[in-house]
């Protein structure tokens, strides 16, 4: 009974306005069911989420008669209320009968903020400070971790257990603040107005998270001034710096938790007198402790502790505050599903404080309107909490599009992000095609994804062949071209531009491979990024599907009086593109960004 011709909530004649909505908006619905089924009126029903469920019933009533379908319509006001209506439709006939709707969502947010929109509108650039690349051959003597470095900067890194059976991450290749300033110009070639950087203070463990100390830049990255002069040169070139903020646990090799005893000062595995010790949640101490995902060198912090929300957010001088003021220009929230909304809210309100452009950005794999984490619907994009996500649905949709599945699911995929999501968020999601908790892109593309049943020695060895590799670079054009065309912020993880291959962590953590580089590739990314730089269409444009059948995919974006076409054709046949009147060919396994 209720098929799209009764009710299609993406559609303006049955709900306006389209999609997400601010805080004290009036909602308009109509149903529009076959006169034929004697329906005498409509009833809405609303369950409002973060009100206990209270459900509001109103009434749809008669208006017209338009193509032999009745038109029953209503307006839902939606107050003062933040959070998810769940909405269903009752359609009742005069002997009592009635058809029940399944329901719908409608995001509602607190639209009183003005987000910053710098960072959906210019291409972010990812980089793993220990591999991008190095200036000079550390000294890891007296370094935090007992680290090792890689002399040669093209070795693999390790991935075999030590004698007790751990993968210890303490193997470093030396990257570096003065290799990535070095780099900046080549940065600013590709196009990049972001650099996201995965954690830069000191830790144990070549990826970072395990932070030892918050207010230190790791020394083999190089000092606290070094990164201020890397944000001032980054700045003269118009790129801003996206620090990763580690919120949710501590390294057990920290200042804080200091579980070697590295650190001079007692942490919390020395002494419950430490001003630390309130932070973490031992069962049994010093040896039974909270952990992410049960990690025992990742210890899990107390983030509603007082101390711990001044120390990272409330005062003046905490963490967060004080690292935009030495340049940062936003942060990434690591695993922010598993921050409280109340500390993820303190925090955001402090960077507007200290830099009322600055972003709040989250890692959030799944819808963020939806997501449940700890039993608990999360707020993360109801305004004053995160600014835009990780848009993993966006990277999950078109690799498996990529990977040859239909191009209608990943328009319809993306048609649920855009209806669920305030325009806000949708426009700031961080869109990527890898991460360094993904496999490489073109390694995924090129040889697929079922080697994982292979064992950890073949794929740390494994090369791609020339047939895989030409494979993967193809499909990766295609995709980067859609990549770079859609709403959000084309995110590009340091050596995807280059060719740089390899399956899971720690492969897909390589070296950046100067000198090595995929030429052709490089190209085709500079081309990208120029045009994402120079159009306005592509930076803030509306989206508007062409073709999304089978290995057909095509969309323009608009801005006032400019268009350009974003199409892919992975197809072995020729395909047309019809738009503006003019027709436009694809051959086989291609892609085109056109201004119109």
């Amino acid at each position: 009974m209720f098929d799209l011709l009764t009710y299609h909530s993406a559609d303006p004649a049955f709900k306006e306005p389209y999609g997400a909505v601010p805080t004290g908006t009036a909602v308009r619905f109509s149903l529009r069911p076959d006169r034929a089924g004697g329906f005498s009126r409509g009833v809405l029903l609303a369950r409002f989420e973060f009100r206990d469920n209270e459900t509001v019933e109103v009434p749809l009533l008669w208006e017209d008669t338009e193509l032999g379908r009745d038109v029953f319509s209503g307006t839902l006001d939606t107050g003062d209320y933040v959070g998810l209506v769940w909405y269903s439709f009752r359609l009742e006939r005069l002997d009592g009968r009635c058809s029940q709707s399944q329901e719908y969502q409608l995001t509602v947010y607190d639209g009183s903020e003005t987000v910053p929109a710098w960072f959906g509108r210019g291409l972010t650039y990812q980089i793993f400070p220990d591999r991008f690349r190095r200036s000079k051959l550390p000294d890891p003597k007296g370094m935090v971790g007992g680290r090792s470095v890689h002399k040669h900067w093209e070795e693999e890194p390790d991935y075999l257990p030590d004698p007790k059976g751990e993968i210890r991450n303490r193997d470093f290749f030396g990257g570096d603040f003065q290799g990535i300033i070095e780099k900046l110009p080549y940065l600013k070639s590709l196009g990049v107005e972001t650099l996201y950087f995965n954690p830069i203070f000191e830790g144990a463990e070549n990826h970072r998270y395990g932070t030892a100390d918050y207010e230190r830049i790791d020394p083999m990255l190089g000092t606290n001034e070094d990164f201020t002069a890397l944000c001032e040169k980054a700045h003269s070139l118009g790129i801003r710096i996206l620090l990763d903020g580690v919120f949710n646990h501590t390294g057990f090799v920290s200042k804080y938790f200091n579980g070697d005893g590295f650190y001079p000062e007692p942490g919390a595995a020395q002494s419950q007198d430490s001003p630390y010790y309130p932070w973490f949640h031992f069962t049994h101490w010093p040896d039974k402790y909270d952990s992410w995902w049960g990690i025992y060198s990742l210890p899990a912090v107390n983030e509603s502790h007082p101390d711990y929300l001044n120390y990272m957010i409330q005062d003046e001088a905490s963490i967060v505050r004080r690292w935009l003021r030495a340049g940062a220009d936003g942060w990434r929230l690591d695993v922010a599903d598993e921050l409280p909304d109340a500390f993820i809210a303190a925090l955001h309100k402090a960077v507007r404080e200290e830099k009322p452009d600055a972003v709040v950005i989250g890692e959030v794999w799944e819808d963020g309107t939806t997501k449940i984490a700890y039993d608990v619907r999360r707020r993360h994009l109801l305004g004053r909490h995160l600014d835009g996500l990780m848009n993993y649905p966006f990277r999950n949709a078109l690799v498996a599009w990529l990977l040859g599945g239909d191009a209608r699911r990943f328009m319809e995929a993306m048609e649920r992000l855009r209806e669920n999501y305030p325009p806000f968020a949708f426009y700031s999601a961080m869109n990527f095609l890898g991460t360094h908790d993904t496999p490489r892109i073109i390694t995924l593309l090129g040889v697929g994804s079922d080697c994982q049943a292979q064992p950890k020695a073949w794929r740390a060895g494994y090369r791609m062949t020339a047939e895989e590799y030409a494979r993967g670079a193809a499909l990766l054009k295609a995709g980067a071209t859609i990549l770079y065309a859609f709403p959000g912020s084309p995110t590009l993880y340091y050596g995807d531009e280059a060719g740089l291959e390899g399956f899971e962590d720690p492969f897909n953590r390589r070296t950046f491979p100067w000198g090595n580089e995929d030429l052709d590739l490089i190209d085709h990314f500079r081309a990208l990024g120029e045009a994402r730089g120079q159009w306005n269409a592509l930076r803030q444009g509306d989206l508007h599907w062409l073709a999304a059948e089978g290995p057909l995919l095509a969309f323009t974006r608009t801005w006032e009086e400019e268009t350009v076409l974003a199409a892919a054709n992975l197809g072995n046949r020729m395909a047309t593109v019809t738009v503006e009147g003019r027709e436009i060919l694809l051959p086989p396994m291609s892609s085109k960004l056109l201004r119109l």
